[in-house]
């Protein structure tokens, strides 16, 4: 038997549309409204026919409108005139996406990197030597981490600070040009001063990379003796961003200029610190990055949300093909395809949404010192390694897919759509490659995985991983729920059921991740006592397994997130609505996975089928509630800034439709060669029949 249709009355539902905005910006949603609010003013937004001179010179000048308006100094302490209010900058800071991201980038270098570095790994004496500056914009500030060699290999970056006791110097160098520094926001043309990662040495030890405060250029712009560098040009995107590279030649220092919060050097070159684990001690000082990708997980959900809110404004309007009536052409949103093309993307923004706010929320209780454990911080780390590659690549999806269902009309860039995607194209490998970063948090598991198996024996494991056939790890797993004992008995219903069912869809996600990381730990556990050279060829070899686990555990907690949202929300209607779009979230989610499900016996062939047949029955009963759904972002059309969102679609539709009306109530339609044909079948069909 079939699936039993929805109800009919699913239409009479009525979305909260304030307590779902309020859903989707969390906690911040007033720093969010206030800046999004401030967004709207023209002079933040930049033409589309600038040139690259031209681009960066107005982009310097709306950095000063934002020092002017003190919209950028929630961050900062109370007594340089902030609020010390990290969650909420980062809130507030995610809403320039929208007035224009190369604007953003450039004040996320300028305060979020550069000034960040310094008040995070500085410490008092560089508080009030230089924050003033770099909260004021007198002084433009670059940072200086990646090198042309060295990307996300940070630990291995070859410029060196070398400590001169004598003189209480330090001395900067790049020793090859694969050691300059690059793609760095500022170097070519505004930045002032940068703080540099080097390899601290002294007393002939290397004590790995630290941060120093280094001068670049006089007032008049000119590099200082030292320092060169060049401009990186014209980029893919973010052209208002002056991109360069910096090299230094023995380029002296004084010992202050050492950023020294977690390692010092003394006068006769001691060296010191509270970290005594030199890892340990690299990854605290690296968790300043962290603020950017929480950063740009918060902006490329915002992104996703002003492209969809775009598509499906236009796909409500735009009308194309007469399929049910010779006289109406259908609204193209109600073809189920561009229904699976958008409102999948819509469920996933959604929950891209909600984990960002709960990775935000994170981020503030270590920032803010409410808890700065060294395991928080490490959850934290974690955690944004797994959430950032997965909203930026869904943001790039999503900018395309919307341009394409917009047809020619996303091509123009009165759209925005191929300038949005073209300048967050970038997030996905800057403060950290995607992959990179997966990889982090794949290793993070393995951990997990392995202290969860501690003083367990290989054979314990091993049966674990033979489809978990041990019975003591198998109802551990929760996986006795999951398995395919219940015979449906050919029910679509009951199938249906078991899948919405939220116990088993968290057991579904969560086992994928346990499982793919299982089979990874055993291979490595294989080699655990050979050499370093063949326990790295192992992991080699499991290096995709181990990034597929880490999206997967990014999926899963997409999950948790929007699962949360949904139990927390008041409004019944509202309520129902966001649970139709969690389990689209969830269905899409396994059907892009399903060869996995079924191969790993996670799920039947037959509730495969129902699922995909669920999943278009999902689309078409959460259509009549996209345009809400969208609406509910509250972006005002100054931040949309979209001709096919301004109503003059809608406009071209409605004088289309009057004058086919107008034309068929006057009699003087013409009428087509396929009716007169037609008619002609008709009259022979009746004569012949007499």
């Amino acid at each position: 038997m079939g699936i039993t249709p929805f109800p009919a009355d699913d239409e009479k539902l009525t979305i909260d549309p304030d307590e779902l905005q309020k859903a989707t910006l969390g906690r911040w949603s007033d720093a969010h409204l206030w800046m999004r609010k401030e967004a709207e003013s023209a002079d933040l937004h930049h033409p589309i026919d600038l040139t690259l001179a031209e681009h960066r010179a107005r982009n310097l000048e709306q950095l000063k409108l934002l020092t002017e308006r003190n919209l950028i100094s929630k961050a900062f302490p109370k007594r340089f005139g902030g609020e010390d209010d990290h969650g909420g900058n980062v809130a507030g800071f995610s809403e320039l996406v929208h007035a224009h991201p190369s604007l953003q980038i450039k004040a996320g270098v300028q305060w979020g990197l550069f000034g960040a570095a310094i008040l995070h790994l500085g410490t008092e004496k560089h508080h009030e030597k230089w924050l003033e500056d770099v909260i004021s914009l007198e002084l433009p500030g670059i940072y200086a981490m990646t090198e042309i060699g060295h990307g996300s290999d940070v630990d291995k970056v070859a410029t060196t600070a070398t400590y001169i006791p004598e003189d209480g110097e330090f001395e900067i160098h790049t020793p090859f040009k694969a050691a300059w520094k690059d793609y760095l926001g500022n170097a070519a043309l505004h930045g002032k001063a940068a703080v540099v990662f080097a390899q601290l040495i002294t007393k002939g030890v290397n004590h790995g990379v630290h941060a120093f405060f280094v001068p670049v250029r006089d007032e008049q712009g000119n590099f200082l003796p030292g320092v060169g560098g060049e401009d990186d040009g014209y980029k893919g995107g973010l052209n208002g961003v002056d991109n360069g590279r910096l090299h230094f030649d023995h380029v002296r220092i004084p010992r202050f200029n050492l950023l020294n919060r977690y390692g010092d050097v003394e006068e006769d070159g001691t060296y010191t610190s509270d970290i005594d684990s030199p890892g340990r001690r690299f990854f605290t000082m690296l968790s300043t990055l962290v603020q950017g990708r929480v950063s740009l997980s918060v902006s490329s959900s915002l992104a996703s949300a002003v492209g969809l809110t775009g598509a499906i404004t236009y796909a409500n309007q735009r009308r194309q093909f007469n399929a049910s009536s010779d006289i109406d052409e259908e609204f193209i949103l109600d073809y189920q395809l561009h229904q699976r093309r958008l409102l999948d993307r819509l469920a996933r923004t959604y929950a891209d949404m909600f984990v960002s706010n709960d990775l935000l929320e994170k981020f503030n209780e270590v920032f803010s010192a409410e808890d700065d454990s060294d395991q928080n911080r490490q959850e934290l780390e974690t955690f944004a390694a797994a959430i950032k590659p997965t909203t930026t690549w869904n943001a790039l999806d999503t900018l395309q897919e919307c341009r394409e269902a917009c047809g020619g009309a996303g091509f123009l860039a009165k759209n925005r759509f191929t300038q949005l995607r073209a300048d967050l194209d970038i997030y996905t490998t800057f403060e950290g490659d995607n992959n990179v970063l997966l990889q982090l948090v794949g290793r993070r598991l393995l951990t997990d995985y392995s202290k969860e198996f501690a003083g367990q024996s290989a054979g314990t494991v091993g049966r674990y991983l033979v489809e978990q056939a041990n019975e003591a790890v198998y109802q551990r797993s929760g996986l006795r729920r999951v398995a395919q004992q219940v015979v449906d008995l050919g029910s679509d219903i009951r199938a249906g059921e078991w899948l919405k069912n939220e116990e088993v869809q968290h057991e579904l996600l969560a086992d994928r991740v346990r499982t793919r990381i299982a089979s990874v730990a055993s291979a490595l556990r294989s080699v655990a006592k050979k050499s370093q050279a063949e326990q790295a060829a192992v992991y080699n070899q499991n290096q995709y397994e181990v990034i597929q686990a880490a999206k997967c555990h990014a999926e899963l907690l997409r999950w948790e997130s929007f699962t949360k949202v949904v139990h927390n929300t008041k409004d019944d209607d509202t309520r129902t609505i966001l649970t139709w779009l969690r389990n689209l979230f969830t269905f899409s989610a396994i059907e892009n996975d399903l060869g996995w499900f079924i191969e790993n016996g996670r799920i039947s062939q037959h509730r495969s089928r129902v699922l995909r047949e669920y999943n278009n029955r999902l689309v078409a009963r959460l259509r009549p509630y996209a345009q809400q759904l969208v609406d509910a972002f509250g972006f005002s059309q100054e931040n949309l800034r979209m001709d096919i969102t301004s109503g003059v679609e809608q406009q071209r539709q409605d004088e289309a439709a009057e004058y086919y009306r107008a034309q068929r109530a006057s009699g003087d339609a013409p009428i087509h060669e396929k009716v007169l044909r037609r008619r002609a079948k008709q009259a022979a069909k009746q004569q012949k029949n007499g």
